[in-house]
Parts: structure tokens; C-alpha cells; sequence
């Protein structure tokens, strides 16, 4: 499903323009964005946690020119579903 088919259904489901379904996904996304970039986490209640984890530094080879290289410590976005999310989708 693309962010265009989620506007399309929320717009469809709540009887709102798709304009206005189209500002709240984006501000939705800016806001998980921001607090993510913050360091925070958000908790959507029976739905799931996006999370910040933190990637340990490796060792890794290029090939090609055969020598090893060292990846930084570095921290990525993550999603952990809720229990009741995992339940529901099989």
C-alpha cells in the first residue's frame, strides 16, 4: 500500500477531503521523524514502537580491492510491533 492509498482509505473512512487526510499523514510522519532524529521513541498503543537502535562498529572486506574496512558505530530507525499488532496479522 503506497502513501497515496493510505491518504485515499483515510479520506474514504473519515469523510475528510483528501487534502486534508494528505496534511495529517505527512504531519504524522514529520512528527515520528522528529522525535526519532531527537532520540526519542514513540508508542502507539496496540500498534507498535518506533525505536532508535544503536548499530555496534564492524569489520567489513572490500572485494574488489581486497582490503578490510571499519563501519562506524551508528544508530537507525527501527519499528517493533505490539503484541496485539503481531496477533492480528498473519
Amino acid at each position: 500500500m503506497t502513501k497515496a492509498e493510505v491518504v485515499s482509505e483515510i479520506a474514504k473512512s473519515t469523510g475528510v477531503d483528501k487534502e486534508t487526510a494528505l496534511a495529517v499523514v505527512e504531519s504524522f510522519m514529520e512528527n515520528i521523524k522528529d522525535s526519532l532524529v531527537r532520540g526519542e521513541s514513540v508508542y502507539l498503543r496496540g500498534f507498535g514502537s518506533f525505536i532508535i537502535k544503536e548499530r555496534a562498529a564492524k569489520t567489513a572486506r572490500n572485494i574488489s580491492k581486497k582490503e578490510t574496512i571499519v563501519i562506524p558505530q551508528r544508530r537507525v530507525p527501527a519499528f517493533k510491533p505490539s503484541k496485539l499488532f503481531s496477533m492480528n496479522v498473519k
